[in-house]
């Protein structure tokens, strides 16, 4: 039985990331669950509890008929050759006809002929990249993405991120990535490698934002000095919106301000941007900051109605991140993407690099090219995923690539948006029960991608009990308490608000990734520690 005193409880929670946190809540909830004989519920994950199955299937039908490729040239039993380009479209299309049955087989037609007659592409070229993608018998080339499945990812971001293809700055370039956490990794890397970003550089976050945001530029190879934009628009009743005032947008004023990180919808509020944010965000920019870089993380803009990002307001100045982890269900496939337009303020910079700068960051690239002043800085940000001199085996590995391709093309095949609206309506609802169970009135913001809630307990207890209940808990509690309540009396896991830059007295629930009825549990359980506060208030008062 692990049992901890309300101090270490309140050092933990203070010190660690949330995440690691939630680690010695689960050890907790696992004792509680085993003792009372109840299920474990763990909403402090972010990976939904669903999976996108028709594509799976469509994939594992053609990867068969990619190893009846690979033995046709060659078979020795356990060894076999590779898949053969001439004839390689008519050989899937037969297959397919003589294996109407197979899982997928139908999407599995449905995506190669839009491969063919929407997009374009030549029948062989086509089919044998996917095959010998999904094979994974070569290093990705070129090494940033397969061509055919980048034309196919690249769609599927203009139709859902609204990625725009912009004359004045060009198209967009996409480098598939092992999901958003490899983006991240690479983008700071890359700042910092290519001069963009020097270590104390002021940088700023649009607050609440994923932890990782707000811990990796307090690294000592980084110790950026961190602004923070905060979503401080409230409404009539004082209950968040979570919008940015103008009067935060304009910290961006600051030249000095070299970066801005946004997730958007972000995390942990999963409310996107409305309009008159992204407006005031693009005066701001245009106006006094016309060289601010600007990273966009909009995994969670699938599950907004008529999502835009960044990229399609201030092409020149984003980089896109997106992942499939969440939509899909492909946490444990790692697919995402990062996506410049053609003209960006990030290749401007590295122009303007000079002195000791630009030879240092020159010398980098030496071994890559005869002429390193003039790479791309997407095609830095390839050669830094594998430390520059491992460039050649560079990419994400293609049988991934290839499952991407699926996913993309099942989308866009989609012409009703079936499985979006789907996708929308399971967290809608689970959000309604977990509204309804906690007894509080249901309220569907603007952009809202109900994947998480975030609720703010000080804003439930002021509109509910006055601030007079509000200075009582934060007299008599600690922000922790309830998590640790939670996990010990409930065995309920979910995440505290502080390490995301939110309220502190606030908590987390994801509505991905339990059963409908679970969300019951929770608000019934949240309500019910609450309500022991009030109780215990009103003694207080009476006495």
């Amino acid at each position: 039985m692990i049992n901890y005193t309300k101090e270490e409880i309140k050092k933990m929670y203070n010190r660690l990331s949330p995440f690691e946190f939630k680690n010695e809540l689960i050890e907790i909830a696992k004792d509680t669950s085993n003792t009372k004989n109840i299920p474990l519920l763990d909403a402090g994950r972010g990976n939904p509890n669903w999976t996108c199955s028709s594509a799976r299937e469509a994939f594992f039908t053609f990867g068969h008929f990619a190893v009846t490729e690979t033995r046709l040239n060659w078979d020795l039993g356990n060894l076999s050759g590779m898949p053969q380009k001439d004839g390689i479209a008519k050989r899937l299309f037969n297959y397919i006809e003589e294996n109407k049955d197979m899982p997928g087989a139908f999407l599995l037609k449905n995506i190669v002929n839009y491969g063919i007659t929407e997009m374009g592409f030549n029948p062989d070229e086509f089919v044998h990249e996917l095959a010998d993608g999904i094979i994974g018998d070569n290093y990705p080339l070129p090494d940033r993405m397969l061509p055919h499945i980048e034309k196919i990812v690249h769609d599927y971001l203009v139709q859902e991120m609204k990625y725009n293809i912009d004359d004045e700055y060009g198209d967009i370039q996409v480098f598939a990535v092992e999901g958003a956490t490899a983006a991240m990794c690479y983008i700071f890397d890359s700042l910092m490698a290519n001069e963009l970003l020097r270590r104390g550089d002021k940088i700023a976050m649009m607050t609440p934002i994923f932890t990782p945001y707000l811990e990796i530029p307090n690294l000592p190879r980084y110790n950026f000095d961190i602004v923070n934009i905060n979503a401080d628009v409230v409404d009539e009743r004082g209950v968040h919106t979570w919008q940015f005032s103008r009067k935060e947008l304009e910290k961006l004023k600051d030249k000095s301000i070299k970066a801005l990180f946004v997730v958007n919808p972000n995390n942990p509020a999963s409310i996107g941007m409305d309009e008159h944010t992204c407006d005031e965000l693009i005066d701001v920019v245009k106006t006094y900051n016309e060289d601010l870089m600007i990273i966009s993380d909009d995994v969670y803009g699938t599950f907004v109605n008529d999502f835009s990002s960044l990229m399609s307001k201030l092409p020149y100045n984003t980089l896109g991140v997106y992942s499939y982890s969440k939509y899909f269900g492909v946490t444990g496939w790692r697919l995402g993407t990062f996506a410049v337009h053609e003209r960006n303020v990030f290749d401007k910079k590295i122009k303007e690099l000079k002195g000791e700068s630009k030879k240092l960051v020159d010398k980098r690239y030496s071994d890559m090219s005869l002429n390193p002043s003039a790479l791309t800085f997407m095609e830095r940000v390839v050669a830094d995923s594998r430390r520059v001199a491992l460039n050649h085996t560079a990419g994400l590995s293609t049988p991934q690539q290839v499952q991407m391709a699926f996913f993309s093309a099942f989308a866009l095949i989609d012409k009703v948006d079936a499985y979006k609206k789907l996708n929308m309506s399971i967290c809608r609802r689970r959000q309604r029960l977990l509204f309804e169970s906690l007894g509080i009135d249901y309220v569907n913001l603007e952009n809202s991608a109900a994947y998480y809630f975030q609720f703010d307990i000080d804003e439930w207890g002021r509109l509910n009990h006055g601030q007079d209940f509000v200075d009582f808990m934060h007299n008599n509690f600690d922000a922790s308490d309830i998590l640790y309540k939670l996990a010990k009396d409930y065995a309920i896991v979910l995440l505290g608000g502080n390490g995301f830059a939110a309220p502190k007295w606030s908590i987390r629930v994801s509505l991905a990734n339990l059963d409908d009825r679970a969300y019951i549990t929770i608000g019934a359980s949240i309500k019910n520690i609450l309500n022991d506060y009030v109780e215990l208030w009103k003694s207080k008062k009476t006495n």
